[in-house]
């Protein structure tokens, strides 16, 4: 069937799951005469080398694989496929999940689940997590993306003359992914061709495939029903909605969702994970020593345990099973080994370790201390329960008396039958159980169902907004307090605007707002203009919004202007805010969420002190346009000048500094009248914008003093002008990306290995540094590759093996450059960019060579390159640690250190300043 110019030929749900992605879809011609027919679009999909076979699930994998381990021939296809990820020979479905059960390290696993971890960058190659150097490695999104193309593909190549790009889409989210992750997978579906397309929570559409199939008998299915819970168990995520069911003067029911729960990384997942660790441990019994496997090996067993999860929980389920895991390489069957795991162990584990008997009054516990296999976060606490008592326990009103379930998980009649018992029993009475036909496809059906409800082709269900979105205040003793900005239930495409509020903002300059955002009920839920204390509730922080204000004509127009702030859900299913002008409506500017790099850290906004302003005018004196007599003293001694009405600058906090560096900046040019001049400017200018990221404009303040890296220093023989200058940019790497960081790696290089000719025809841009400068550096870029720390990890040990030769003491800055350069949890860098754990492990023993007890330095660097996070990737073996633990303790390490190397822990301060080499600005805290 053709699509006719401008209209789609078909309405098409896409079900972009953890586990398994889904694609069902309807006729859009006869869904206007009759009630809709949704069928699965069956995708053809490699289920063996060579073969092609069509499934209604496409499982949401990539398997690379090594060179010349597949023929040509294996991976043919019916249409032509370019992977959108950028990796040669690629295997997605069916057959990668074969592929990847068999060699462990290849798979590309739970990337949804990625897309909502924020201390990461998801546009960043680091699946498959954890793999080896020679294993291509993609980004969460663009895996996502590629799951996408595929799918378009298959559609295009089943219906070419209806392409999926021109169809009426509709993609299903998780109801509990914030603003970043929808961004995110908006930007997948770009990347895979598919630009136009609307969202729909996955919970939603559940119960939208419910109200279809049972669209005849829906007054007498809801006739008793008040409230409804959406209980949505997936791959990797849960998800709680309530929809709230209410009747017309004609007995129909009217439905609006009321509620959505917070994001949640527990689903499957995690069972086939702890499932995995049973195992493990039986195939490690009798073995000497013990057996831990590597984080491949450890993901290819879960492969093995979620099909042995599935089939021990089926309706049919035998009384045991065996999971086998194959050798590696040539020892592939011989090295295999298998344990046998019943279905009564399965059951207990999955039914009570995470659908647990609890009471309504507990909450879920929660912490960054959670599981971390494989880099995720996973939820601490996995009693799915108690987080379910959490969510009621936040909203208003009366408990649900109707339950419906979703997520392949509960096929298993075991756990459908506890979460309505416990329900049950929180409410004194039984519920009613709403009948899910197909948990696997119901998401994609649902979706289908969505697209003809808003043709008004089925029942709708309303309730606008699920969350109420604030604006963070930053006034002088308000600094948690914000105003509600969209309030929770406005209906999609209404513009709101804050016309109460006005803000002058100065075209050409970045400008950044700071939004949370809140699902609970408390009370009279906020209205727009109301104003709510965000220590008070449970209040959700969201990404920094920030942009740059431009004038219409592009000019270099740098007036004022004030503006208003209009919100809308759109119907799309994201959040958009404008700033308005005031005087004309029509000049608008889009406010985009900041998704890249790390997380920002939670700062403590506080008053700018009111001697701020003479501490600028002392920086006009010395560094403004206009020429003053100001000896070099003087200009030495700015710092102190400032401190006396500032304070000490310990005590200066992220607003203050910020301020500062502002003006710094401003005045950039008058760095270069001395060398006096300079040295105060760049470490003033390093100091104030340390560590490079804290506050939402950080990254437009980066990208101006980058701008000044190519043309150096002026007083370049100056030597003391030179370590300032490094100085300032070790402060600041924390902000600056890892192409950034790889250019200051080139003049590093520079400055340690170029001979007496090469430094004779060396740029005068490219400043001097000593190895002692270039050591800090090198330990503060955490963002250039984990092969090239490395190699400046080498480097480090080759300075104190020639200082041992020596016979001097081993150099305290050395040993803390390798802590830093080794750490096994970065401040600032992503993890996947760590050293790997068996150069490491090398490292480790040249240290355990050395006396801690003399060499204290030494105890330190272990213990950061000993230290534990709970992912196998990146941990250092288990009898290493227990001899780096014995070791500490030997000594008389601080608690702290032997806790940071036997369980997974925070740094305190005085670590984190000695980590860091200098402190942190006050309120400014390091997620680590």
């Amino acid at each position: 069937m053709a699509s006719a110019v401008g209209k789609p030929a078909y309405l098409v749900g896409i079900d972009l799951g953890t586990t398994n992605t889904v694609v069902a879809y309807a006729n859009a011609a006869d869904a206007a005469d009759a009630p809709a027919v949704i069928e699965l679009f069956a995708i053809e999909q490699l289920v063996a080398p060579g073969e092609v076979g069509a499934r209604p699930l496409l499982p949401s994998l990539r398997y690379h694989p090594a060179a010349g381990e597949l023929a040509a021939g294996d991976l043919t296809l019916p249409w032509p496929q370019q992977d959108v990820a950028g990796v040669e020979h690629a295997v997605l479905g069916a057959l990668a999940r074969q592929l990847g059960a068999q060699v462990p390290g290849r798979l590309v696993a739970s990337a949804k689940s990625w897309l909502s971890h924020a201390n990461v960058d998801r546009q960043a190659p680091i699946l498959p997590w954890g793999a080896a150097a020679d294993v291509a490695k993609v980004s969460p999104v663009a895996a996502s993306a590629s799951y996408l193309a595929y799918v378009r593909a298959a559609w295009n190549h089943r219906f070419p003359d209806a392409p999926l790009a021109q169809q009426e889409l509709v993609l299903t989210i998780p109801a509990s992914f914030d603003e970043g992750a929808r961004a995110l997978t908006l930007e997948a579906a770009r990347m895979a061709g598919l630009p136009a397309l609307r969202l729909v929570e996955e919970p939603q559409a559940a119960f939208y495939d419910f109200l279809q199939r049972r669209r005849a008998t829906l007054r007498a299915d809801l006739a008793d029903t008040r409230r409804i819970l959406v209980c949505d168990v997936g791959g990797g995520t849960t998800d709680f909605s309530l929809i709230d069911v209410a009747f017309d003067d004609d007995g129909e029911p009217q439905l609006t969702r009321s509620s959505v729960g917070n994001h949640l990384i527990l689903g499957g997942d995690n069972m086939d994970l702890a499932l995995a660790h049973l195992v493990e441990a039986r195939l490690a019994a009798g073995q000497e020593g013990g057996m831990k496997l590597s984080a491949a090996r450890l993901s290819q067993l879960m492969e093995r345990c979620r099909a042995a999860k599935e089939l021990l929980l089926s309706a049919d389920a035998p009384e045991k099973t065996t999971v086998t895991l194959l050798g590696a390489g040539s020892r592939l069957i011989g090295g295999s080994r298998s344990a046998d795991v019943t279905r009564e162990e399965v059951a207990a584990m999955v039914v009570d370790g995470f659908f647990p008997k609890v009471e309504l009054g507990e909450v879920g516990r929660k912490g960054r201390a959670g599981i971390v296999e494989f880099g995720l976060p996973y939820a601490q606490d996995a009693a799915i329960t108690r987080h379910l008592a959490s969510f009621l326990q936040q909203h208003a009103g009366a408990l649900p008396d109707t339950l419906l379930l979703n997520g392949g998980v509960f096929r298993a009649d075991a756990l459908a039958r506890r979460l309505a018992d416990t329900l049950a029993h929180w409410r004194g009475q039984p519920l009613t159980i709403l009948h899910n036909d197909n948990p696997d496809v119901a998401v994609a059906r649902g979706a289908v169902a969505y697209a003809l409800a808003r043709r008004g082709q089925a029942p709708r269900i309303g309730g606008g907004s699920p969350r109420s979105y604030f604006l963070v205040l930053g006034e002088a003793g308000k600094d948690h307090r914000a105003v509600c900005i969209l309030p929770r239930g406005s209906a999609s495409g209404e513009e709101i605007r804050l016309t109460e509020r006005l803000f002058a903002l100065r075209l050409g300059r970045p400008v950044r707002f700071h939004l949370a955002s809140s699902i609970a009920e408390t009370g009279t839920p906020p209205q727009l203009g109301d104003l709510v204390d965000l220590d008070a509730g449970d209040y959700l922080r969201l990404p920094p919004l920030a942009s740059v204000l431009h004038a219409r004509d592009g000019g270099n127009d740098k007036r004022d202007i004030t503006v208003q702030l209009a919100t809308v859900m759109t119907e799309v299913g994201t959040l958009e805010v404008h700033c308005v002008a005031e005087a004309d409506a029509s000049q608008r500017w889009l406010l985009e969420f900041q998704l890249r790099g790390e997380e920002e850290a939670p700062a403590e906004t506080s008053t700018v002190p009111p001697r701020v302003k003479e501490a600028i005018e002392k920086i006009e004196r010395i560094f403004g346009g206009k020429a003053q007599k100001v000896d070099a003293r003087e200009v030495r001694q700015l710092r102190q000048h400032l401190e006396r009405g500032l304070g000490g600058r310990e005590s200066w906090d992220t607003p203050l500094l910020r301020h500062l560096f502002d003006a710094l900046l401003l005045r950039a040019r008058g760095r270069r009248r001395s060398a006096e001049h300079e040295r105060a400017w760049l470490n003033l200018a390093g100091y104030c914008l340390r560590p490079g990221y804290g506050d939402a404009l950080d990254p437009w303040r980066i990208e101006q003093l980058w701008a000044m890296f190519d043309t150096g220093v002026q007083h370049h023989k100056d030597s003391q002008v030179c370590a300032e200058w490094w100085t300032l940019w070790r402060r600041v790497a924390g902000g600056l990306s890892s192409e950034q960081q790889l250019r200051l790696l080139d003049d590093f290089a520079f400055n340690l290995q170029a001979d007496a000719a090469q430094r004779g025809s060396r740029p005068v841009t490219l400043v001097n540094g000593s190895d002692d400068d270039m050591l800090r550096l090198g330990a503060s870029l955490e963002r250039i590759p984990g092969a090239y720390k490395a190699e400046v990890g080498a480097w480090l040990l080759k300075r104190l093996e020639k200082a041992g030769k020596k016979g001097e003491a081993a150099d305290t800055n050395t040993l803390w450059a390798l802590a830093r350069v080794g750490a096994r949890q970065p401040f600032h860098g992503s993890a996947h960019e760590v050293v790997d754990s068996a150069a490491v492990a090398d490292w480790l023993q040249v240290l355990l060579a050395l006396d801690w007890k003399k060499v204290e330095p030494a105890a330190f660097a272990a213990t950061h390159l000993a230290r534990m996070t709970g992912d196998r990737s990146r941990d250092i073996a288990d009898d290493l640690r227990a001899t780096i633990l014995a070791r500490l303790k030997a000594v008389g390490a601080p608690p702290l250190w032997q806790a940071m190397v036997s369980e997974v822990t925070q740094l305190d301060e005085a670590n984190t300043k000695r980590m860091l080499g200098e402190a942190l600005p006050p309120g400014l805290k390091l997620i680590n």
